[in-house]
């Protein structure tokens, strides 16, 4: 064991984010992973840039500002890591309703009629190819020197006994890693259909409904949503669901109704009353930095809330 040891526990965006910043910081770092990247649920997010059911308010603000600020420059760049400006609208949205994030995204206004029928904004963010994302994320952590392993991990004094900092980025697994009964699935369905030309993309979701409305344009389909099912656990896509998704889509794009399906997913995202964010320091002297409970915004937060934790887990040690 050396001092500049750091285990993350986890490899969705969080966990992987967090293990590039920790390991460009000159940290030894490995990631312990009970399964491949591609095969949590961020593989299956949407992903687009949005601060979405997120708490602490603020704080996430901040968070998912300097992810934004990430993504852009990653985009620039010719897309690297999979991330792409795209335009589209934020059905039911109103720029006095949101936080003071907003004054800082570049582009962000109120839609016109030719561009919306209804209330809405439109804006030009970041829309990120996970499966490319993950996989370029995994790629700069070896770059830097870090690793990936695929390991259970029953209780934190696992990587405990091998490391000075650990970052537990376990999401869901955080209720049995560390007894977090306040992290609680959301259920979300979606369904990819071959692109009928759709190339913006359209959201429409209200915090408190089981249902959302969304289709993001990406390579490999045009994704199709959606569900917020708090509290539900099955895996198993809903065929009478994903029939009501293609409708609610093919309402707002009717030509999305005759497209052909690819695949049905199902993710569960980790969320919590507010996101875990903290270090704590064992009896015997390590540290614990969690970063956790971030519901369908890892993605929108991951630079941000990864950049904290490496702070937390360098000032730690």
């Amino acid at each position: 064991m050396r001092d500049d040891d750091v285990i993350v526990v986890g490899s969705g965006v969080v966990g992987l984010t967090t293990a590039v910043v920790c390991a460009e910081l000159g940290r030894r770092v490995r990631v312990w992973s009970k399964e491949p990247a591609e095969r949590t649920t961020s593989a299956v997010a949407g992903a687009l840039w949005w601060p979405y059911r997120i708490e602490p308010v603020a704080a996430a603000g901040d968070w998912a500002l300097r992810s934004l600020a990430v993504y852009e420059e990653s985009a620039a760049r010719g897309g690297l890591g999979g991330v792409r400006m795209v335009e589209g609208v934020l059905a039911g949205k109103r720029l006095d309703a949101l936080g003071p994030w907003a004054a800082r995204v570049a582009g962000l206004r109120a839609a016109e009629p030719g561009e919306y029928a209804g209330q809405g904004l439109w804006a030009r963010l970041p829309l990120i190819d996970m499966p490319v994302h993950l996989d370029w994320l995994r790629e700069r952590l070896r770059a830097a020197g870090g690793v990936v392993e695929e390991r259970t991990v029953g209780r934190l004094a696992e990587p405990l006994a091998e490391a000075p900092v650990v970052v537990n980025c376990s999401g869901l697994g955080a209720r049995e890693l560390v007894g977090d009964e306040a992290v609680y699935p959301v259920r979300g369905q979606l369904v990819v259909v071959e692109n009928p030309g759709v190339e913006t993309w359209f959201t429409a979701a209200d915090a408190g409904s089981r249902t959302t409305t969304y289709f993001f344009p990406q390579p490999g389909g045009l994704l199709l949503g959606g569900t917020a099912e708090d509290g539900a656990w099955s895996r198993e896509p809903d065929p009478a669901v994903a029939d009501a998704i293609v409708a609610r889509c093919a309402a707002v794009r009717p030509e999305i109704a005759g497209a052909r399906v690819l695949a049905h997913r199902v993710g569960l995202r980790p969320a919590r009353h507010r996101v875990r964010l903290e270090r704590e320091r064992t009896a015997e002297g390590r540290v614990v930095v969690h970063n956790y409970g971030h519901g369908g915004a890892g993605v929108t937060v991951a630079w941000g809330c990864a950049e904290e934790a490496a702070r937390l887990a360098g000032a730690a040690s």
